[in-house]
């Protein structure tokens, strides 16, 4: 009995251990829920294939702002944005409102998406803890 109660306790060991070894995020699955997010809270704006809306509201398709920063994109969300911002060579000046209400998981889900759809791609993912370190 004592040999099979320290057998499972040695195993239970062995499985908390390795555990704690996974470093890893699921990019994928952040990308998926973040496709569902980003039609309830960006497509209304920036269009349903990420091409925005012509000299209004900027796209995410191919562009060349979504190379900035994690910091900078994440406090893009949490702040809103206000005064012109150049998006593939062309100028936009219509305010973004902050989405601060959203959870960091949700931020990080769809920067995910929109960094790796519509000709974006990026294998560094954007976690739900930078979000969290950019909130203060």
């Amino acid at each position: 009995m004592l040999k099979a109660i320290g057998f499972s306790l040695t195993m239970l060991t062995l499985v908390i251990t390795i555990s704690s070894f996974k470093q890893g995020y699921n990019l994928p699955e952040s990308i998926a829920r973040g496709k569902d997010l980003y039609v309830t809270w960006c497509q209304n704006c920036h269009s349903a294939d990420g091409n925005g809306q012509p000299g209004a509201m900027p796209p995410l398709a191919n562009a060349d702002y979504l190379k900035n920063s994690a910091k900078k994109l994440i406090n893009v969300i949490l702040q809103g944005q206000s005064g012109e911002v150049t998006v593939n060579g062309t100028t936009y000046n219509n305010p973004m409102p902050a989405q601060n209400y959203l959870t960091d998981g949700q931020i990080a889900d769809i920067l995910n998406y929109t960094k790796n759809t519509w000709g974006n791609k990026s294998t560094i993912a954007i976690k739900p803890g930078q979000v969290k370190q950019a909130r203060g």
